[in-house]
């Protein structure tokens, strides 16, 4: 018997679009309300009033604030595609300007202030923050470093740590401290910093023994 506009397929498949949309209006609203008025001053009644969803549709996703604020962050920041172009600068680059498209966006140059401000406030939010926010990108990332070593472009005691470091760093400095240009400019000298500070290291030239007479 197959089922009416009105049965249950009907209704499962009309699901799942309503789901999806309101999954969506939870995660931009939470975006919009922290970059306006921080982690701390964040309500769920005004998430769910922005959003217009029910308080409780909120909380069958997210058993808490902090739960719902590490997860929007997440998406906006940690989805990420590793470049393999078989070029170390080139996979470098791209990484670098899709950090300066995201950091000099006014929604992520709003949030990360107020995000690492929480994080220094509270100590098991800023736990769950890293491992949302920053392992898996990390993690992701350091293939390109692996390669960078494999091509024999880096160094190969890469201190890959350090390295992820000086790619990130200089952004959020920017962004967090000097308030300086988020650009272009900003990702190929960061880049060529790396690959210059992290470059293989020379093997050293022995000296020809000389004969009393001078000659080699």
């Amino acid at each position: 018997m197959s089922a009416t506009p009105d049965g249950p397929a009907t209704t499962r498949a009309a699901g799942r679009p309503r789901e999806a949309r309101a999954d969506r209006a939870i995660v931009t609203a939470t975006l919009e309300l922290m970059a306006e008025h921080g982690v701390h001053a964040l309500r769920m009644d005004d998430v769910a009033a922005r959003a217009g969803v029910g308080k409780a549709t909120i909380y069958r996703r997210y058993r808490s604030k902090d739960q719902l604020v590490t997860d929007a962050v997440g998406a906006l920041v940690s989805e990420i595609e590793i470049p393999d172009s078989g070029s170390t600068r080139t996979d470098l680059l791209v990484l670098m300007r899709e950090a300066v498209e995201l950091y000099s966006g006014s929604l992520a140059a709003g949030l990360m202030p107020t995000v690492i401000d929480e994080m220094s406030r509270n100590a098991e939010f800023a736990g769950v923050a890293r491992d949302r926010v920053l392992t898996a990108r990390r993690g992701a990332l350091r293939s390109v470093f692996d390669r960078g070593v494999l091509r024999g472009d880096l160094r190969r005691d890469l201190d890959v740590e350090l390295a992820l470091d000086v790619l990130g760093g200089a952004v959020f400095y920017r962004l967090l401290v000097t308030g300086g240009p988020i650009d272009e400019r900003l990702a190929e000298n960061v880049v060529d910093l790396i690959l210059r500070g992290f470059a293989p290291t020379p093997p050293r030239r022995t000296k020809t023994p000389t004969t009393k007479d001078g000659r080699k």
